[in-house]
C-alpha cells in the first residue's frame, strides 16, 4: 500500500531513542514501571528534582520515579495524597512496584540524575542538594551502590531508560550522552 504524497512521513527515531508512541512518561511527582521490552520510559525537566531508575536485565523490567523534594514530613497531607512526590516516600513503592512486576533486588541496575541548583534563591533552600542527600541516605540503608549518577550542576535534564537493553541516556543542554551501561 502506498502512501499518499500529501500525508507527511513520520521522521524516524534518533539512535538509542524509542518512537514517540513507544515512551512512557513519567510526570513530575509520578513513577511509571514497565515490562515491554518495545517500550522506553521518560521524564523530563530534571532540575532539582531526581530521576531514580531501576532496571533488572534478565526480566526487562524497569521502573523510574520523579520525586521533587527529600521528605514526605515537610506534608504529611501531600504525602498521603502522591508519595512519588517525595524522595523518603516513593523511593519504597518504586521498589516495591519494581519488585511486584517480577525484578529481583539482586539484580537490579539503579541509576540517577537530576539534583541540580538551578534557582537563583542565593543557596537557601538548596533543594537539588537535599534531594540527593536523601538519595544517598535511603540507598546506604538499603545497601544499594548506584550503577551510574549524573547529579548536581546548574542544569535541568532528561532521562530516558529503554526497557529493551536498560540503555540510560540523558539529555542536557542539547546533547545527548549515554550514562548507563558505560
Amino acid at each position: 500500500m502506498s502512501r499518499s504524497p500529501s500525508l507527511p512521513l513520520k521522521p524516524e527515531p534518533a539512535a538509542g531513542r524509542a518512537p514517540e508512541g513507544d515512551r512512557i512518561v513519567v510526570g513530575v511527582a509520578d513513577l511509571q514501571v514497565s515490562r515491554d521490552p518495545g517500550k522506553a520510559i521518560i521524564t523530563y525537566a530534571l532540575g532539582s528534582c531526581i530521576g531514580v531508575t531501576l532496571y533488572d536485565p534478565v526480566a526487562k523490567v524497569a521502573g523510574m520515579l520523579h520525586f521533587m523534594l527529600p521528605e514526605s514530613s515537610v506534608s504529611a497531607e501531600k504525602a498521603a495524597a502522591n508519595p512519588a512526590m517525595f524522595g523518603d516516600a516513593g523511593l519504597p513503592i518504586l521498589f516495591e512496584k519494581v519488585i511486584a512486576a517480577g525484578a529481583k533486588r539482586e539484580r537490579l541496575v539503579v541509576c540517577a540524575a537530576g539534583g541540580a541548583e538551578v534557582l537563583a534563591d542565593d543557596g537557601h533552600f538548596r533543594i537539588g542538594s537535599r534531594n540527593r542527600t536523601i538519595l544517598r541516605k535511603i540507598f546506604w540503608k538499603l545497601n544499594l551502590l548506584l550503577a551510574a549518577e549524573e547529579t548536581g550542576g546548574q542544569h535541568s535534564r532528561t532521562l530516558t531508560i529503554r526497557l529493551s537493553d536498560g540503555q540510560i541516556t540523558i539529555r542536557s543542554q542539547g546533547k545527548e550522552s549515554v550514562l548507563w551501561p558505560r
